[in-house]
């Protein structure tokens, strides 16, 4: 391993985020007295994804992406319902799953014996404090970094200083960020200095203005790092 220390992400890169979003829905439509239709989530999911790239922007809030999203969601959908108390008990729902993507947490023990680990996340607090102290991988980690708890999400840099911190301040060649987004881990890593690895084990078409380093499917790529750098058509492969 080239790398003194790996920043991870948490939500779509360790944990199977997608599922328990999903799971965390359904079970809030249930506890409100709301029938779920299967056409929601793709409503949710539209609305949701806008909601955290405003938060990445800094146009809004952790506190107002809470409840906004729902009740931008139940205007659409066209129900009466408590957004903040339905947001309270989503984050519940979704602090109550602590599931990995199968494989993941080999991976971290495996690189835990070469590398420090740090995770970084744009998550909530009451949602991650909570699944992080019983997920299976906690004890293979430093520490993590919160972005509501430092005032700062990627790809901004204070999140990064937060954690550089936690880190005792590495040589920053020696640090390396992997995650599934480009938006803020990608970019962030970009316009902090460290290394990159988008985590893409959909295959998804990239945004070839973000430059990405690595490139990989499946975290076990990790093991024989570093992978194939990430080929870019508009230019030679970085790394």
């Amino acid at each position: 391993m080239k790398y003194s220390w790996i920043l991870f992400d948490a939500d779509g890169t360790l944990f199977d985020f997608d599922t328990a979003a999903v799971v965390a829905l359904r079970r809030c439509f249930e506890q409100f007295g709301h029938r779920f239709e299967d056409h929601y989530l793709a409503i949710y999911e539209r609305i949701n994804l806008q909601f955290w790239r405003d938060l990445e922007a800094g146009l809004v809030s952790p506190t107002e992406l809470r409840s906004k999203r729902f009740e931008q969601l139940f205007e659409t959908i066209g129900i009466t319902c408590d957004a903040h108390g339905f947001g309270d008990q989503y984050l519940k729902n979704l602090s109550d799953n602590s599931d990995l993507f199968d494989g993941a947490e080999e991976v971290v023990k495996q690189l835990a014996g070469s590398a420090k680990l740090m995770m970084i996340t744009n998550g909530l607090q009451e949602v991650q404090r909570p699944r992080f102290a019983r997920a299976a991988i906690r004890t293979y980690f430093e520490d993590f970094v919160i972005s509501e708890e430092v005032g700062s999400a990627k790809p901004h840099a204070e999140i990064f200083d937060a954690a550089f911190e936690l880190m005792g301040h590495p040589d920053k060649s020696e640090v390396l960020i992997v995650g599934d987004s480009l938006s803020s881990d990608i970019q962030g890593g970009n316009n902090y200095g460290i290394d990159t690895c988008w985590f893409n084990p959909q295959g998804k078409e990239r945004n070839h203005e973000i430059a990405v380093q690595y490139e990989i499917a499946c975290l076990s790529e990790l093991l024989a790092f570093p992978p194939k750098p990430s080929p870019d058509p508009d230019g030679p492969p970085l790394g």
